[in-house]
């Protein structure tokens, strides 16, 4: 009998474990590309100081150690997994033929060319709690109609939701809406427009009250659009003189308005929800990538071409209008809190936690300064045996997360003193390049040949 009743609370505690997970997967949500507020931190670390509420997230992982499930993913795909309730997005596209192996780290190619091979483009639709797929559906099949960098992808724009449907864009194609069946509700068609030696497109979409909100800066006809998301009908479009960027747009509500502010060729660039420019700032580097995003009351924007001298960091408050540029050699007016003119990276966004400002370069090195005023509080430190990063920098639990694209993951401490703490090292095939979806008590993380959650084991 004693065997018996131990046997009968065992069974009870594991379903009071599993009942609990899936009451904290009903809760979870990481909408778009770096989740909420674009800061590639959770909801609980953005409300509250992140130490208890990040506790039940893992800062340790192998291959087996800490790993609720994983999930090979087929084709190849560098869009960011997206979550609402329980159940996961991606977008990938399959090749017909082998994909073009992709060599690591920062180089220059000559002009890239379409493939002649059939490509499948789909949208799979995980469960969150097992990585079961639920549901995987092909928008479109064909030959594409543009290239894309050696080390990219066809599926590099992150989707976004509402909680109702998902929004998939593919650059070179079209932006596609989905329920959360699977079942196609409308699609905008994009032209296949030439971008800087045909390395393709890459800006997600963002969603803001109904409305759908893409930037495409490309080498013949840049603009930024505004659909319906109800119906994908435009509402307007806007002409933009930038050439090719990768920055997804960043929709900015701040005690003045909201605005959408999008990052460019030489210039930031902000819109009212009608098109309107309301300010411009002059002084990027001639490619951005990073996103854009607000902390603490400042706008956040960077732009670092390696082969440029202007690097910029700027920190914008909230009111401005017309041209905000700064005068040559001034770092900070009336529009600009503070600016570093060659303190930003490459292809990573930089990250703002607990009042600091840490910036990831592709190059492996890691600099930190004061997110209010731009003090330097540390400069560029050497990440140990680190190389070749393009993911975003993320935090929880007082840690910063920089996955490189040999797989591994470097932790850092957060604070005024760089340490490094511990690397996670993932599969050998595993190269990173897509940023994590953080949740209350795991993280996925998409690698070049699949999906991991990572979770702390009961």
């Amino acid at each position: 009998m004693a065997c018996v009743e131990h046997l009968r609370k065992s069974v009870l505690a594991v379903m009071v474990f599993v009942l609990a997970g899936a009451q904290v997967h009903a809760q979870e949500r990481w909408p778009q590309f770096r989740g909420p507020q674009a800061r590639g931190i959770s909801a609980e670390s953005i409300s509250t100081d992140g130490s208890a509420s990040d506790s039940k997230l893992p800062d340790q992982w192998t291959t087996t150690d800490n790993i609720a499930w994983k999930k090979d993913l087929p084709g190849r795909g560098w869009s960011s997994p997206v979550v609402w309730d329980n159940k996961v997005f991606l977008t990938t596209v399959v090749n017909s033929e082998a994909y073009e192996p992709a060599k690591k780290g920062l180089y220059f190619g000559g002009e890239r060319k379409p493939p002649t091979s059939v490509h499948q483009w789909k949208v799979l639709c995980l469960d969150l709690g097992s990585g079961e797929v639920l549901w995987e559906k092909q928008v479109h099949e064909g030959v594409p109609k543009s290239s894309i960098h050696i080390k990219s992808s066809f599926a590099s724009e992150t989707p976004v939701t509402d909680g109702k449907r998902v929004y998939c864009c593919f650059g070179s194609l079209g932006i596609f809406c989905l329920d959360f069946e699977g079942n196609p509700i409308w699609r905008y068609d994009l032209e296949a427009l030439p971008t800087r030696l045909g390395w393709g497109a890459a800006a997600s979409p963002v969603l803001h009250e109904g409305r759908l909100y893409l930037c495409n800066d490309n080498e013949k006809t840049s603009y930024l659009v505004c659909l319906d998301a109800q119906t994908g009908k435009e509402i307007w479009k806007v002409a933009r003189e930038e050439k090719s960027n990768w920055s997804t747009p960043f929709v900015w509500t701040n005690p003045t308005r909201t605005e959408i502010v999008t990052a460019g060729t030489g210039q930031v660039r902000s819109y009212d929800l009608q098109g309107n420019l309301l300010w411009s700032l002059k002084g990027m580097s001639s490619i951005t990538i990073a996103t854009p995003y607000q902390a603490d009351g400042l706008l956040y924007v960077t732009s670092g071409y390696v082969a440029d001298q202007t690097r910029p960091i700027y920190a914008i408050k909230p009111g401005a209008s017309g041209d905000i540029s700064l005068s040559e050699g001034a770092t900070s007016s009336e529009s600009i809190a503070w600016s570093v003119p060659k303190g930003a990276p490459y292809n990573p966004s930089t990250l703002v936690y607990h009042g600091r400002l840490y910036v990831l370069y592709d190059a492996g090195l890691f600099a930190c300064y004061d997110s209010a005023t731009g003090k330097e509080i540390y400069s560029r430190q050497r990440i140990p045996n680190g190389r070749a990063f393009t993911t975003s920098p993320w935090a929880y639990g007082n840690k910063i997360f920089c996955l490189n694209e040999d797989g591994k993951t470097f932790v850092i401490q957060a604070g005024d003193e760089f340490k490094v703490l511990s690397t996670n090292e993932l599969e050998e095939d595993d190269m990173g390049m897509a940023s994590p979806a953080i949740l209350s008590d795991r993280i996925l993380v998409r690698t070049a040949n699949r999906i991991y959650c990572i979770a702390r084991k009961p």
